[in-house]
């Protein structure tokens, strides 16, 4: 490989089975690139101080195959196909003649980075002149060149001293040569490994600490310094998993069982990240494993038992979901998250079902939690906006809906959400405008149709029930108002709008009791003076309904005249009176005694200015003195029809009788 500004041209070899540190070979490549910087003059050829040539040179010499990987990386444009690396097997070393123009592979010439049974390649190079000068001391060790001092007297020989007459080399130079380049790297791998078990050790004692974060620091170092060590990785996932970070675990432990398939804790670790995060069979079939190798383990056997139980409380709550039996799917997600408590999955379900049981708060909480960790979790936004979208919130429903979509365009339930949100807000919408244009009959119907999209939706069927309700309050439809405003408060039973329009349509049908009722809920929810004032006009009206009404016994209207009141008495009074029924039966004779004398208490009352208006009023009569229960009907009877020419019944039939007062 030829060096920009060096014009020299470098063959490196790898020793196979070598390990070396990257840093430390990128460190010497860099350097031995960096001599001769971009735009500058390159230097002469001269062999009496060839620095840059030594430099590369010691770098194939000790790091062979790595340091060729790094010099195509940092200088692409040398790795060509005409500054092909040459390698030659140990034993019989000849310069190059091919000047790797026309070079090709074959049985004596083996391909880059390859071994001939197992022996290991060495580097060589020479300048591209091909230029040798004679005179440099024999028996020079790689070790040595490393050693030595940059500018060294040893540094300003020529190389070609490598080389015997005619490219030839001694064997005993070649071996001194190829057994000092190898010491270098076997002290580096101990040494490697003597710092990665000193991390290790740190790691430990913080992990023993609780100090989790300086613990995964020091295992990461470890790590970095011998990356093949499964118990490092084993280690670090512990960290992870005490951090609540499993799948960064579950990477590590993944790891520290490909690099030992015998390594239990590996495969302990790994079943128990795979349970956390919900894969129960994953997490079995970590756990068989475990298991295998060591039959015992009792960690094993009850992780097992736990992934089993997570496995069948998944296949309930999906029968009970379908089944919608929120309240058992609940359930059986809150037993899986005790051991799967990063499962993303059960979560959302969860929250799924609080929000169709109408714990708004609860669900949204859940979901909020997701998406801190997941911005992007499409589930997590359509659960946020089913809860908005059930607590009638659809505009803001629908920009979650519309959220989760564009995170995962065939998320069917966010998109039959946002169908449903956009329907039922353009139906309310178009109801109400016709209401308020006075078209009862339109909004009637479009009220029905918006009820029909979604029956889930609680909050605003409720309001749509209600709203369907007053319009039949407005069509005299009272019967019909009442059973919407009912539904209402069954879907909703802290509307209090509903509660107000039913008890008024009670009130319209005189239903005073389920009237005083509902405004007693309403005031206790609200005790404001119009409720209140409310409420005591239903407690009057049915206090005066549960006295007698002289209006209705004497079949008059509430704003009957005098001379009405006297002409209704006089009928009443002749159709009731005792004498008129003395041939009818016991009972008979009772009852119409008993309206006769009622007949008399109304006439008594209502044809009394003052006690008339006392009785519209709704005050007591008995407790004001006027105690009718010793009222004789008789004496206004008499004092009615009586005068001179007396009045009398007559009787047809047997016993024929004259009656006559005065």
């Amino acid at each position: 490989m030829k060096a920009r500004g060096t014009g020299l041209k470098v063959s490196l070899l790898a020793f196979p089975g070598r390990k070396v540190v990257h840093s430390k070979v990128r460190k010497v490549v860099v350097g031995a690139l960096t001599l001769q910087s971009p735009g500058s003059p390159s230097p002469q050829r001269n062999p009496d101080s060839p620095e840059p040539y030594w430099r590369l040179s010691r770098i194939g010499s000790c790091y062979g195959n790595e340091a060729l990987s790094l010099l195509r990386e940092l200088r692409p444009r040398e790795a060509s196909p005409s500054c092909t690396p040459y390698f030659r097997p140990t034993g019989k070393v000849a310069p190059p003649t091919h000047r790797n123009r026309s070079w090709a592979p074959g049985p004596a010439r083996r391909p880059p980075w390859t071994s001939g049974g197992g022996r290991p390649l060495w580097p060589q190079a020479e300048p591209l002149d091909g230029r040798r000068t004679r005179g440099s001391p024999s028996g020079r060790s790689a070790a040595e060149l490393l050693d030595a001092p940059a500018g060294s007297a040893l540094h300003r020989l020529p190389p070609t001293r490598l080389f015997g007459p005619g490219g030839k080399m001694a064997a005993a130079a070649e071996c001194d040569v190829v057994m000092a380049a190898t010491e270098p790297e076997l002290l580096d791998d101990e040494e490697a490994k003597r710092e990665a078990e000193s991390f290790k050790e740190q790691g430990n004692a913080y992990y023993a600490k609780k100090d989790y974060n300086e613990a995964y620091n020091y295992y990461t170092k470890a790590i970095d310094t011998c990356p093949k060590n499964a118990s490092y990785y084993g280690n670090r996932a512990a960290t992870l998993m005490m951090l609540g970070k499993f799948r960064e675990a579950l990477a590590d432990a993944q790891q520290s069982v490909r690099l030992d398939d015998s390594f239990v804790r590996g495969h302990l670790r790994e079943g128990k990240c795979h349970l956390s995060l919900g894969n129960a069979m994953a997490a079995c079939r970590s756990f068989q494993r475990a298991l295998e190798l060591d039959h015992k383990n009792a960690q094993a056997q009850q992780e097992f038992k736990n992934a089993n139980a997570v496995i069948e409380y998944e296949k309930i709550a999906e029968t009970d979901f379908e089944k919608r039996d929120f309240r058992k799917v609940v359930f059986c997600m809150d037993r899986a998250l005790e051991f799967a408590p990063a499962c993303h999955r059960f979560k959302i379900l969860k929250a799924e079902c609080l929000a169709m049981l109408g714990r708004y708060p609860e669900a949204q909480s859940v979901a909020s939690d997701i998406l801190r960790m997941d911005s992007t979790n499409a589930d997590a936004l359509y659960v946020r906006g089913l809860c908005l979208y059930y607590e009638d919130c659809i505009e803001k429903a629908v920009q979650f809906f519309v959220q989760a979509l564009r995170m995962a365009p065939d998320h069917e339930k966010a998109c039959v959400a946002c169908r449903n949100a956009k329907a039922l807000k353009a139906k309310k919408e178009d109801g109400n405008k016709a209401f308020k244009e006075g078209n009862y009959k339109l909004a009637y119907e479009l009220y029905t149709e918006a009820l029909g999209i979604d029956p889930n939706n609680i909050k605003t069927n409720a309001k749509l029930y209600c709203n369907r309700g007053t319009v039949n309050s407005k069509l005299r439809k009272l019967d019909g108002a009442i059973e919407d405003c009912t539904n209402a408060v069954k879907l909703d039973d802290t509307y209090i709008k509903a509660y107000l329009r039913r008890a008024q349509c009670y009130m319209d049908t005189e239903q005073y009791e389920e009237a005083v009722r509902d405004y007693e809920k309403v005031y206790q929810t609200e005790k404001t003076k119009e409720h209140k004032q409310l409420l005591k006009n239903a407690q009057l009206e049915l206090k005066k309904s549960k006295r007698k009404d002289y209006y209705k016994i004497l079949g008059v209207d509430k704003n009957a005249s005098e001379d009405e009141i006297k002409k209704a008495y006089r009928k009443r009074a002749l159709m009731h009176h005792p004498d008129r029924h003395s041939g009818a039966s016991a009972e008979v004779q009772k009852e119409e005694e008993k309206k006769f004398k009622e007949v008399g208490e109304a006439f008594t009352i209502l044809s009394d200015p003052k006690k008339k208006t006392r009785y519209d009023s709704g005050q007591d009569l008995d407790e004001e003195g006027m105690n009718m229960a010793d009222f004789d009907a008789n004496n206004i009877f008499k004092a009615f029809f009586g005068g001179p020419g007396g009045f009398s019944f007559e009787a047809s039939g047997p016993g024929n009788f004259f009656f006559q007062f005065g």
